[in-house]
């Protein structure tokens, strides 16, 4: 029996709890996951293809990181319906970095990444994802939209230009087209942007991307438009080789592996919240899921790829068609290598004006405008953050842009608590009697007091708590004492009380002040209550319906069954 020395324990218990595991596959749904496989697959290739060429490494890059890290994210992540592969969000960050360092840096780039992801997994740092406000992370994803849009103007024009900046490579397409227009691939991205939205609109369980690229590749070729296309796609992945960098330059590639580390992060640990939420029963384990894209982009570079990251659009999809297992992601990983090896030749012949049109379409798609609004009608401080973290996001870098947008939410914060802090004398309720509260456990009810201001930075702790309550059939949340709440504490209770309603746990609130509703229901909160007739003005009242909700429950008829 091999001994490990006490010094290497924490280490070697650390390592496993970050390894797969037999229970990783207990929710295998081999119809269900092999089906929302083949569906994820479709819908990646033309994204994987589209992100690649505009990262500008290739089209090919983009498909062996779809394929390579979309099978190792799934087999080593936290999450089992999350699909990694190349985005939107990480091309903008490699654009400089291949500008200055050339296609090796990237590799090299990419294998630094991975090492710092894995060392953050170690560190336990998954948890801080929680921290970053609702409002962020919809300025950064509206930013991350527009910078992908413009990206896409030249390929979109048919012109061939260079910039280092976002905003003035768009001005520079537009001048050049102006001066001698080609009408052809504008008409492909039109129609293929066009097409997309309308089929997500009306047949959502198609794939439309995958469906108007097909269109715009057989009108090319038949009315022989001569649109410029892929080029030549190889019909097997490359040999894994190290990239080769001076060492001098090394010193160099620390702070762009970082970003690049920072937003692989930060992305897929909010694309596995996206997918806990999508999905009744999901909890992702946060530092398994860096540890997961470690590994991914540990072995990409090798291959030849792109730094990954988990995809919120690909994910989502999974979760729609029904994923209920890790399996669905690696099938999608195995339906594009199958493409590769069969189909490489017709996936050259794609018109790049066409994978422009896929990305516009995204980029559109990315913008959730019900909670935009939402967000811009809750407070002014919500608003002000997400509009100076999508501006920064523009005109600067994502991480600069993510942390502008830490920095000016915590300002609010605190301008908000300063303002909201108050000393008075408060009147002992009869809620507060402890025989009361014995009585109510009794009756499978439990009343909770929010107290003091309700944002961001206090809101997960306290919330994720409640809602792993248990033997409790009715819950009463006392909203009387909450002095302030922001989008991001709307937000949380608001999943709070779904989680509660899903597991037949019926939620009330008493004691809403008025200068609080707006927020509330702008951002849902009362939407997730089982109906409006579980607001109640005091806390009395609410333990009074409790109780007939709870003797209601005591004689029906499942009840005397049990």
């Amino acid at each position: 029996m091999i001994h490990t020395p006490h010094a290497l324990r924490p280490a070697v218990v650390r390592t496993r709890q970050l390894l797969p595991r037999r229970s990783d596959w207990a929710h295998l749904r081999p119809t269900k996951d092999l089906t929302a496989g083949v569906m994820v697959g479709l819908v990646a290739l033309p994204l994987a293809l589209g992100f690649g060429a505009s990262s500008g490494m290739g089209a090919t890059a983009g498909l062996v990181t779809a394929i390579v890290a979309g099978a190792l994210a799934a087999i080593f992540g936290g999450s089992r319906v999350q699909v990694s592969g190349p985005t939107g969000a990480m091309t903008v960050v490699l654009l400089p970095i291949i500008a200055t360092h050339g296609r090796d840096g990237v590799l090299v780039v990419g294998l630094f990444a991975g090492l710092i992801l894995i060392g953050l997994a170690y560190s336990g740092a998954g948890r801080f994802i929680r921290y970053v406000p609702v409002p962020v992370v919809e300025g950064f994803t509206v930013g991350i939209a527009v910078i992908i849009a413009l990206q896409q103007l030249p390929a979109a024009l048919g012109v061939d230009v260079d910039a280092e900046k976002v905003l003035m490579l768009a001005a520079r397409a537009s001048r050049v087209w102006a001066t001698d227009p080609q009408w052809t691939p504008l008409a492909i991205a039109a129609g293929v942007v066009g097409l997309i939205l309308v089929l997500s609109r009306w047949v959502p369980l198609l794939p439309g991307s995958l469906v108007a690229v097909v269109i715009a590749t057989v009108a090319n070729l038949l009315l022989d438009w001569n649109a410029t296309v892929i080029g030549h796609i190889p019909s097997h992945l490359p040999a894994p080789a190290l990239p080769t960098v001076p060492w001098v330059d090394l010193d160099a590639l620390i702070l762009p592996a970082v970003a690049v580390a920072a937003l692989a992060a930060l992305e897929s640990l909010l694309s596995a919240t996206v997918a806990d939420a999508m999905s009744v029963g999901q909890r992702h384990d946060s530092d398994r899921e860096l540890a997961g894209q470690g590994v991914a982009n540990l072995v990409v570079p090798l291959f030849g790829g792109i730094p990954a990251t988990a995809a919120i659009a690909r994910t989502a999809v999974n979760v729609r068609s029904g994923a209920a297992s890790r399996l669905a992601a690696v099938t999608h990983a195995l339906v594009l290598l199958a493409i590769v090896l069969v189909a490489a030749r017709w996936v050259g012949e794609i018109p790049r004006a066409a994978l422009a049109g896929v990305l516009i379409a995204t980029a559109v798609q990315m913008v959730r405008v019900s909670s935009l609004l939402a967000l811009l009608r809750s407070t002014r401080g919500d608003a002000a953050v997400l509009a100076i973290t999508a501006a920064a996001t523009i005109v600067f870098d994502l991480v600069s842009a993510v942390l502008i947008g830490l920095v000016v939410a915590g300002y609010f914060a605190l301008r908000q608590t300063a303002r909201s802090a108050r000393l008075e004398e408060m009147p002992l309720d009869q809620g507060d009697h402890l025989e009361e509260e014995r009585s109510l456990l009794d009756e499978h009810i439990v009343a909770y007091r929010l107290e003091g201001p309700l944002f961001f930075a206090a809101a997960h702790d306290f919330l994720l708590e409640l809602a792993d309550v248990a033997r409790v059939r009715v819950v009463v949340l006392r909203m009387s004492r909450v002095s302030a709440i922001d989008a991001t504490g709307a937000h949380v209770l608001a999943d709070t009380i779904s989680r509660l309603e899903q597991r037949r746990i019926t939620v009330l609130l008493s004691g809403v002040q008025p200068h609080h509703e707006q927020v509330l229901r702008e951002l849902g909160v009362y939407g997730r209550l089982a109906h409006e007739r579980h607001l109640f003005t005091t806390t009395p009242e609410a333990i009074g319906h409790a109780r007939l909700h709870a003797s209601r429950i005591d004689h029906s008829p499942a009840s005397d069954q049990q």
